[in-house]
């Protein structure tokens, strides 16, 4: 178990790495996160994957394929203006779509992929049963919109730099995303062992206590600290001191002027995401319970699943998304 567990951690964290350096020294113009796209598919897909049937397993009507698909559709979307770069243009600044509004049009366009293939098997085999056509697309399209949204919304947080924002804002915003997500998990494991006394949601998770969480909001805390005060220098300071590069000084008021500061800024994130990522993770549990399952799937030997790595980080990328256009880091 720990040899596995180690095994498809390094793997795992070598791929990330190595995606990430592309990403950042030979990232496309236009199409920032572009590199990270392989990943991200991968995570959208093997969670969709072993949530459609960790529910079917638990004899929830699903149709796993389509709820995949719909996930993937969706998490993709944001990466729609990329192709605008790839083909050697700009994405027009005055589309009536935006580049976020590809996920709604996304979302919407799965949601009745889902209920026309519903309708084309509807009472045609007798595996499918009748009577419970909406609970099949509900659960197909719920999926979809659980998987694929937060993964879109990853993709929205590497596209963050914009005119003004010195360096690769949206790849430091990313990546401190990340950190501070999953910080908060190894914080609220050490600190649970080590003072951990009363039980946060015992029937959902045993191991998960009170003390555990507080030391998992602190760690988030001081790691997104640590990134807001050291990161997005760097990785700005090695972008702004390239040839030809121009950062124009955007003077910020009121809000974003003080969530700016990376004190300031990593009180408002750091609890934000460590709080977020716990319910991702609870969320988890309440599936796994449901369904009377011990692991998402074995997709990742060893880690438990593929949701077991990106539980945590599909509820907290909305709120991270709304803190960094708040002014976090900026």
């Amino acid at each position: 178990m720990l040899r596995e567990r180690v095994f498809s951690s390094t793997i795992l964290i070598t791929l990330t790495v190595i995606l990430l350096c592309l990403d950042g020294l030979r990232a496309v113009n236009g199409a920032p996160g572009l590199w990270l796209l392989p990943l991200l598919s991968f995570f959208a897909i093997g969670t969709a994957w072993e949530m459609s049937t960790m529910l079917k397993q638990g004899n929830h009507l699903i149709r796993p394929k389509l709820a995949v698909f719909g996930a993937a559709l969706i998490a993709l979307s944001a990466a729609v203006p990329y192709l605008w770069a790839i083909g050697g243009t700009t994405y027009p600044a005055d589309c009536p779509v935006g580049r976020l509004g590809w996920i709604v049009l996304a979302a919407t366009l799965a949601t009745f992929i889902i209920l026309m293939a519903e309708m084309r098997e509807y009472g045609r085999v007798p595996e499918v049963q009748l009577g419970r056509a909406i609970e099949r697309t509900s659960t197909a399209v719920f999926v979809s919109m659980y998987v694929g949204l937060p993964m879109a919304i990853l993709i929205a947080i590497r596209c963050l730099d914009g005119p003004g924002i010195p360096g690769r804002f949206g790849l430091a915003a990313l990546i401190t995303c990340v950190l501070v997500t999953k910080v908060a998990d190894m914080g609220a494991y050490f600190s649970g062992r080590a003072f951990g006394k009363h039980k946060l949601i015992p029937r959902l998770s045993p191991g998960k206590t009170v003390e555990g969480s507080i030391g998992g909001i602190l760690a988030s805390t001081i790691v997104a600290y640590v990134c807001l005060s050291v990161l997005f220098e760097a990785l700005g300071a090695s972008l702004a001191a390239g040839p030809g590069t121009t950062s124009p000084q955007v003077v910020k008021t009121g809000l974003a002027s003080f969530l700016a500061q990376p004190l300031w800024g990593a009180l408002a994130l750091g609890p934000t995401l460590a709080i977020t990522g716990m319910i991702g993770d609870l969320a988890e549990s309440l599936f796994k319970r449901d369904c009377d399952v011990k692991d998402s799937g074995s997709l990742l030997p060893g880690l438990g699943g593929v949701w077991d790595v990106t539980d945590s980080l599909i509820a907290s990328s909305i709120p991270a998304f709304f803190c960094f256009v708040s002014g976090v880091g900026g």
